[in-house]
């Protein structure tokens, strides 16, 4: 765990893909960071214990971006009922993400009700691997970021500039971690609450050789949760 925390924070302005790479190894802890937002000023900490999706965007003001802010936007309440808290991110500036967000308010009747955090330093971009190291200027990929309650990285997806990602995949994939960390159970290819789920494959030969059955390995059970 130290080792990679370590590479991790030593890999700050690698590419996205080498830090998606390392979380799939094991969790990572997230990089702290106190920022100003459209609301206050937000630090990380002030949600431990608390489930988090950290999402930077590219710049305010564009099609894609605005189209994913209104869905994160209707879909608050979904994750306030997961007791996880929504953090928006880029590196333009907090008047730029006022005037944005009051636009989005006026012009398309959607209030944003999440912090959205001011990274003009591209600090919390580059802890993170938000900065395509490709790219001709700072703007951020599409990263999210699924934070558990002890402050881990559970899950790293990234779009490029020009895909909108699916704030419906993003909330599935909270309900999932949070079903699997509470239940200790797997959770299939696309679950959601109430489908079957996969018992914790047995690790050892003898264990393997005691089974009455050669699917040993896919073994569904009920959801009782």
């Amino acid at each position: 765990m130290s080792w990679v925390k370590n590479c991790f924070l030593k890999e700050r302005t690698s590419r996205a893909g080498r830090v998606a790479y390392l979380a799939s190894s094991t969790r990572i802890e997230s990089a702290k960071f106190s920022r100003p937002h459209n609301t206050g000023v937000v630090t990380l900490g002030d949600f431990r214990g608390r489930w988090i999706v950290l999402f930077s965007h590219p710049a305010d003001f564009t099609p894609v971006c605005t189209s994913e802010f209104i869905a994160f936007a209707n879909a608050q309440d979904d994750f306030d009922a997961l007791d996880c808290q929504l953090l928006g991110l880029s590196v333009d500036s907090l008047p730029s993400h006022l005037a944005w967000l009051d636009a989005i308010r006026r012009e398309l009747g959607v209030t944003i009700r999440f912090p959205v955090i001011e990274d003009p330093s591209m600090a919390i971009a580059r802890a993170y691997g938000m900065l395509d190291q490709s790219a001709e200027n700072s703007s951020t990929v599409r990263s999210s970021f699924i934070i558990d309650p002890a402050g881990n990285i559970q899950s790293i997806l990234v779009y490029p500039l020009s895909v909108g990602r699916s704030v419906k995949e993003i909330l599935r994939t909270v309900k999932a971690l949070k079903h699997s960390a509470e239940s200790s159970m797997l959770t299939p290819e696309s679950w959601e609450p109430g489908k079957p789920l996969f018992e914790p494959s047995s690790c050892t030969f003898d264990k393997v050789s005691m089974q009455d059955s050669a699917l040993w390995f896919y073994r569904l059970k009920e959801d009782r949760k």
